[in-house]
């Protein structure tokens, strides 16, 4: 099976501004700890929603990582996003149940009503829509996530409607 890659390194936005200060304390806390690596790109994630590139060079010269090891780990794991999310994450769960309960068509609507495909985020950098395996609430199917909310038994007009309660 061929897997598209979504986003190519060289793409990386090499001079985002990002205060360097933030990564300076969250390093700080893993310094000669190889083994909270992954701990590590999680919090930094958290302060800037995905892994500037800055932020993981700062990372490559003061814990004595590559920044091939560094990328390695972060395209390893579906958690890590290498540009930049939106404030909120929407995830519409596309495993089984919410598949047979008509969760595409929650999709499409969701989609149309951003304006934005699956993996993309709204102009204003409000929200990121992402399909994922399963959000573990199969007797909610079909469900998704705003940010930590989880909202199920959906369809076309209570998933939106969801959206904008959010909006407020």
């Amino acid at each position: 099976m061929r897997i598209k890659r979504l986003i190519k390194i060289e793409e990386i936005p090499l001079n985002y501004a990002i205060d360097i200060a933030l990564v300076k304390a969250i390093v700080a806390k893993y310094k000669g700890k190889k083994e909270g690596l992954i701990a590590l790109l999680q919090e930094v994630q958290t302060v800037y929603t995905y892994l500037p590139k800055p932020a993981l060079q700062f990372i490559e010269a003061e814990l004595n990582y590559t920044l091939g090891e560094l990328y390695a780990v972060a395209t390893f794991y579906a958690q890590f996003k290498l540009s930049p999310s939106g404030k909120y994450s929407i995830k519409i769960c596309k495993g089984t149940a919410c598949h047979v309960q008509n969760v595409n068509a929650v999709m499409d609507e969701i989609s149309a009503y951003l304006k934005v495909g699956d993996g993309e985020t709204t102009p204003d950098g409000k929200y990121t829509l992402e399909s994922v395996s399963c959000l573990g609430c199969c007797s909610l199917a079909p469900a998704m996530m705003i940010g930590e909310e989880t909202f199920g038994k959906l369809n076309r007009e209570t998933a939106i409607n969801h959206i904008k309660n959010f909006e407020q």
